[in-house]
């Protein structure tokens, strides 16, 4: 089965919501054949008022996943760690991008 990833990192508070990381990680995890579902995209296409309701759409998007790729400072950001959270709870791979990147699939 195709690794299909959740893009899981910090957006609040930085600059630009963080968008140019999270795009700049799918890309390359594209390039590598994964699948990717990124939420900056997300944001881009359904933008939402606030935290609460893009955590509910992402969770959303999350669950059409079975793995979870981390961008770095994951572990400050409120929502990533839930986002986390729930894939180690389904037992699904939570790895750092860099590590799907050097990986096979």
């Amino acid at each position: 089965m195709m690794t299909k990833l959740y893009l899981s990192g910090p957006m609040t508070g930085i600059k630009d919501k963080n968008f140019p990381a999270f795009n700049k990680a799918s890309k390359a995890l594209r390039k590598k054949g994964y699948q990717v579902i990124n939420p900056a995209e997300l944001d881009m296409q359904h933008p939402r008022q606030t935290w609460a309701e893009c955590l509910r759409r992402d969770i959303v998007a999350e669950m059409r996943c079975n793995g979870i790729a981390t961008l770095p400072g994951y572990k400050r950001s409120r929502g990533a760690q839930l986002e986390v959270y729930i894939a180690e709870a389904l037992n699904w791979p939570v790895h750092s991008v860099n590590y799907y990147l050097r990986g096979k699939k």
